[in-house]
């Protein structure tokens, strides 16, 4: 290996669990767009947790204005990740979602972006499930996912970029 190689090899990004609680396959979600992968790959959490941290380190490139119930990343290789709480949540308009960051943020692994309240969440007939997409792929090639098992929220590791 030449010094030069030396200085280029990538640095892999780990994604950490958003969320305490049992991580599932996307395929397990049965939404019908997050499910079937149409906005990429990823996988889910059914929360036992009310605040979404960030996975990883990024910078803040969306958030939902108004319902507050999803929050998109820009990661250091261009990687872009969507985490989005609950499925059909954006027509609670707001109601049991407080946003702690804005785009242009940059945030650090297991800052909180969005506390939530599950209680409100089942109470308006919506699941909690928690969907990390990449909506984005970067300069990583392949992704892989652990398999799913309870996690706890910025401890767990569950996936390497």
């Amino acid at each position: 290996m030449g010094l030069f190689s030396l200085f280029n090899k990538k640095k892999k990004i780990e994604l950490k669990a958003y969320l305490s609680g049992r991580l599932i396959h996307l395929e397990d979600v049965n939404d019908g767009v997050f499910s079937k992968k149409m906005m990429g790959e990823g996988i889910a959490i059914e929360p036992t947790s009310n605040e979404l941290l960030a996975p990883a380190d990024g910078e803040v490139i969306v958030i939902m204005d108004k319902s507050f119930h999803a929050v998109g990343l820009k990661l250091k290789d261009q990687t872009e990740v969507l985490l989005h709480i609950g499925i059909d949540t954006v027509y609670m308009n707001g109601d049991g979602f407080t946003p702690h960051v804005k785009v242009g943020d940059h945030v650090k692994t297991g800052q909180k972006l969005i506390t939530f309240d599950r209680d409100k969440i089942k109470k308006a007939g919506y699941r909690d499930v928690t969907v990390l997409a990449i909506t984005q792929e970067g300069n990583q090639g392949s992704i892989h996912f652990i398999e799913p098992i309870c996690v706890n929220a910025n401890d767990t590791i569950i996936s390497q970029l």
